[in-house]
């Protein structure tokens, strides 16, 4: 008996919004998603100019690209707005932005760990509501970026790996209460992410690059392509998951 496969990629006829989404990780994973066919909504804070090149770099692949500009921790419910205007539904949101600011753990003030927080959750305890409500009689897929900084002690990253950990927290909660509405809700987090302009030092990425079983960093790239598989059909039974994208090196004692 032969089979037929469809050519189309595989998110085609999706729609899909990500914040953070013009640079670093939030494009590759625009970039990953456009690539397979759905139309993107890329959510900035500033910019416009690198904004409008992100999306210029889109052009020609199989999905549809444009950027909205809002700071997703007040402007959430009009980002929503947005969405329903532009495409009159949702099938995929990524949450993408964070809020970091290196300092050792004793230096780390209030006001930095409740702004890490104010990014890390926000748009998705205030959101919800308004996300379940656009991927409605849709196979609904929310996916937010974390980090292995959420599980283990990385050097002047306190603020933001107390942010992670109690987002992968909300991902299980929310997984649970909106898995019966037929959205799936999980997480990916990266490893130190080498975007290729210089922010990891040379000697930083050396000694991680020596202990990864993979044999080099993790670039944005691998992470997009995490996100991208659990948007697919058939990532829909997987619910309140980590997904850790880092080449192994979780897997090293030491």
């Amino acid at each position: 008996m032969t089979t037929h496969h469809s050519t189309a990629p595989a998110l085609t006829g999706r729609t899909a919004l990500v914040t953070g989404a013009t640079r670093g990780v939030g494009f590759a994973i625009a970039r990953k998603l456009c690539a397979r066919g759905a139309d993107v909504l890329l959510d900035y804070a500033e910019d416009e100019a690198n904004a409008a090149r992100a999306v210029g770099a889109l052009a020609g692949l199989p999905g549809r690209a444009a950027a909205v500009r809002a700071d997703v921790t007040v402007d959430f419910d009009a980002l929503c707005d947005e969405v329903g205007q532009r495409f009159g539904h949702l099938d995929i949101f990524v949450h993408n932005t964070s809020y970091f600011r290196p300092a050792p753990t004793l230096a780390t003030t209030p006001e930095q760990v409740d702004r890490s927080l104010a990014v890390a959750l926000r748009p998705l305890l205030t959101g919800a509501s308004r996300l379940a409500g656009l991927m409605a009689g849709r196979p609904g897929r929310i996916v937010a970026v974390s980090s292995t900084g959420a599980h283990r002690v990385v050097p002047r990253y306190a603020g933001a790996g107390m942010a992670k950990a109690a987002l992968e927290s909300l991902v299980r909660y929310l997984a649970v209460e909106l898995a019966g509405r037929g959205i799936a809700v999980n997480a990916v987090a990266a490893a130190k992410v080498d975007k290729g302009d210089g922010t990891v030092p040379a000697e930083v990425a050396e000694a991680i690059t020596a202990r990864t079983p993979g044999g080099r960093l993790t670039r944005p790239e691998d992470v997009a392509d995490a996100v991208s598989l659990l948007c697919t059909d058939e990532a829909r039974w997987l619910q309140g998951q980590v997904v850790t994208v880092d080449g192994g090196l979780g897997l090293v004692a030491g």
